[in-house]
């Protein structure tokens, strides 16, 4: 057990808070001397609010030695994605257009949080718009994977993974409207859950340029602190209609024998050899769990899903500059906002009905399957400042060709989690993800549990002496 505070899991440190072994306020201040010494080299955190941090520690140092927590998580530090508003916290989404703007409310998941105590920490960093898979914007700069400083950390929850992989802070609170949760988690060695639509409620949030493709979900070192945090953030909202159709959150107390599909890959797109190879080991444990493993080819293709994806993202970039004026300073975006301009209601409304019937037909493959098992990424991190990796296993690809394995449960609405497996050679982090049918965050949160007494990962921490 580490004795820096600033190492400790969330659910350890809220044991320690409970025992009067530790204070709110020193692990606050362990995490911010923390944030001060490596975050300039990380550039993961954009907003800091020490000021507001250190008065909720200790408001919850109070209520901890009153014996009157306000949740299992009080006083657990936490930070929070440029994508997710925080009342009087800046809110720039990666994008000068957006520079200056500071929401007067939380969004839903972040009131819930500051109403179960947690100590919010700031703000992490975003691609502009949040509509890439690496992190870099013109307003806030680079951000870097803290396993290797030239690489990135992915994205577009880059700031969130580097700050948990790096001590920043136990939680981060992200989104995923493609795999912004769980790539990056697989490139920093933590766990990230993409929830299911409706199991986290949302509201009083940026414009939803993704629909109901997008959404916000935990980050964590520990599978016991991600389901800690799932839970808290889970109760239905009558503000939220989509939450009405999820059912109560609740982790089996011993995952469940899974019939599992492992999907290596993606029809002839490439996957890095030691992502393969991870994969495969994490297939093979899974099977001598207990579970019903086997290989097979995924129930669609990439070119079906990003034929419904991308007129999706296009208008909704097109519709959000409509409103809000300027132009993206990332040029991949401003072609995305051209296409979405150029974009017919015909094309956009059979994307919507596509995806609905890709939703329908995905519930049907979970009458023979319980879960699907994929590489979390095609490959491992590169160059910080670089969009994507053009070329995998010595093969071109498209500045998507890294992310192929995850948008599938963003289209069809589907509980996906990205967990640490086997790191490469350079002991660089990979992880493979799981997906399961829609209101199965509970059993996955339970698989995680599992997979964690299996195969161990709380104890990797990147050299950042």
């Amino acid at each position: 057990m580490p004795s820096d505070p600033a190492l400790l899991s969330a659910t350890t440190l809220a044991g320690r808070f409970a025992r009067g072994a530790l204070s709110p306020v020193e692990a606050l201040e362990a995490i911010l001397a923390r944030i001060a010494r490596l975050n300039p080299r990380l550039n993961a955190i954009v907003a800091l609010d020490e000021a507001g941090a250190r008065a909720a520690a200790r408001a919850s140092e109070a209520r901890w030695r009153a014996g009157t927590p306000l949740s299992p998580l009080d006083g657990v530090a936490l930070t929070v994605k440029d994508n997710i508003a925080v009342a009087g916290l800046p809110c720039v989404w990666g994008s000068p257009i957006f520079r200056g703007f500071v929401p007067e409310r939380d969004e839903l998941p972040v009131a819930r949080a500051r109403a179960a105590g947690m100590v919010i920490l700031g703000k992490t960093n975003v691609p502009e718009f949040t509509l890439q898979g690496y992190t870099d914007n013109t307003v806030y700069g680079v951000t870097r994977n803290p396993w290797n400083l030239a690489l990135t950390p992915g994205g577009s929850s880059g700031g969130a993974v580097a700050a948990v992989a790096a001590g920043l802070g136990p939680l981060a609170l992200g989104t995923d409207g493609g795999g912004s949760i769980r790539r990056p988690a697989s490139h920093a060695g933590l766990v990230g859950l993409k929830p299911s639509i409706g199991r986290v409620p949302r509201c009083d949030g940026l414009p939803a340029i993704l629909l109901d493709l997008e959404q916000i979900g935990p980050i964590a070192r520990t599978s016991a602190d991600l389901t800690a945090f799932l839970a808290l953030l889970s109760p239905p909202d009558a503000r939220d209609p989509a939450c009405r159709a999820m059912p109560p959150f609740a982790v089996p107390p011993r995952a469940p024998r899974q019939r599992i599909l492992c999907v290596p890959r993606l029809g002839s797109n490439p996957v890095d050899v030691e992502i393969a190879a991870s994969t495969a080991i994490a297939a093979a444990q899974l099977a001598r769990l207990g579970h019903h493993v086997e290989q097979g080819e995924a129930p669609f293709t990439l070119e079906e899903l990003n034929a419904l994806f991308g007129p999706v993202g296009q208008a909704g970039l097109a519709w959000l500059l409509a409103g809000r004026g300027g132009e993206p300073e990332a040029p991949m975006l401003r072609e995305m906002a051209a296409a979405g301009r150029a974009l017919s209601p015909q094309a956009l409304f059979g994307a919507v009905d596509g995806i609905a019937a890709f939703r329908r037909r995905m519930a049907g493959f979970f009458g023979a399957w319980d879960l699907i098992l994929t590489p979390a990424a095609a490959a491992l991190p590169w160059p910080a400042a670089q969009v994507a990796p053009p070329m995998i296993d010595g093969l071109a690809v498209g500045p998507r060709g890294h992310a192929i394995f995850t948008n599938f449960a963003n289209l069809a609405g589907l509980p996906g989690i990205a967990l640490p497996c086997q790191p490469s050679e350079a002991g660089l982090p990979i992880g493979f993800q799981l997906v399961g049918p829609s209101g199965a965050d509970g059993v996955l949160c339970a698989m995680a549990a599992e997979w964690e007494a299996a195969r161990p990962w709380a104890d990797r921490w990147p050299d950042l002496a």
